[in-house]
């Protein structure tokens, strides 16, 4: 799917200890839709959302809207933390609370894949007055050990592409068998917007020791549950999307979350695994559409 993407203004905030951290900012804080506020996932950055923050700032399927887009510490364009031990739920949390507070936003939706959906439903404890409706993107209150240790597996431990090609080989190489439905023109686009900076130039974009808080997980085990902080997004709206090969959202838990919150929408991608890329029309238009929706009538 080819959507032309916005131009963004690249912004620069202090985090509470004093690193900083950058944001996409598309749109204007004069457009009439609720905010929205985008939480990529572990080794991700705030890319990933250029086709979807630009269907959703141009009105694709309401109002214009303001979009920000986060790079967690250590991600992206945000600096790289010299102490591991603070790439936790914890201090991204406090790090995204004050990037809200420096963006003037004081009520959004939220859109987080894997860990940003995380950060989202943490939210609901630390500041829920915020949260206007909320789309998970391939994540629950249940983490599964499985797709956690493939997640591990990899983590920290390759070389960084350098090539257009090489990036794409090495996608394919990691996630081909999820995969089944993405096409040749969709791998070129994730692998640049996962490892090609504004330049063009390929290499990393997360600082490799977000291994090391993985590491420590005993994934013989059953992962603590986020079900307290779900069940506190039960009065805002709420999508969830699921790739139908993720091996990270069980079907089960998908399942109970719809049963937990009786008005959640839910949006199922087929041929695609963990997380869907939200590059296909399923995906952003299911997404802009109860955007949409939540706006106040």
């Amino acid at each position: 799917m080819t959507i032309s993407q916005l131009p963004f203004a690249s912004r620069y905030f202090s985090a509470p200890d004093g690193l900083r951290l950058h944001v996409r900012d598309y749109g204007s804080p004069l457009d009439p839709g609720v905010p929205v506020v985008c939480l990529p996932g572990l080794t991700r950055n705030s890319a990933d959302f250029g086709p979807l923050a630009s269907a959703l700032a141009s009105g694709r399927a309401g109002e214009k809207r303001r979009v920000l887009a986060l790079d967690s510490r250590g991600r992206g364009l945000s600096e790289r933390d010299r102490n591991w031990r603070n790439y936790t739920l914890e201090v991204e949390s406090g790090d995204l609370l004050a990037v809200l507070t420096a963006t003037g936003i004081a009520r959004a939706v939220f859109v987080g894949t894997s860990r940003g959906g995380l950060l989202t439903m943490g939210l609901a404890a630390t500041r829920p007055s915020v949260i206007h409706a909320v789309v998970l993107n391939d994540i629950g209150p249940v983490v599964e050990p499985r797709g956690m240790a493939r997640i591990r597996s990899y983590v920290g431990k390759l070389p960084p592409p350098h090539t257009a090609t090489d990036a794409i080989d090495l996608l394919k190489r990691l996630m081909s068998r999820q995969f089944t439905s993405v096409g040749e023109e969709d791998w070129a686009l994730y692998a640049k917007l996962s490892f090609a900076d504004a330049k063009g130039n390929y290499g990393a974009r997360y600082d490799p020791q977000l291994l090391k808080p993985l590491e420590s997980l005993d994934l013989e085990q059953p992962l603590p549950s986020f079900w307290p902080q779900f069940d506190g997004l039960r009065n805002v709206p709420l999508l969830v999307l699921r790739g139908a090969n993720s091996d990270i959202l069980s079907a089960e838990t998908f399942a109970e979350m719809k049963r937990r919150h009786p008005s959640c929408e839910s949006l199922v991608i087929e041929g695609q695994g963990h997380p869907p890329l939200l590059l296909d029309a399923a995906s952003i238009d299911g997404i802009s559409q109860f955007v949409a929706a939540a706006d106040p009538r």
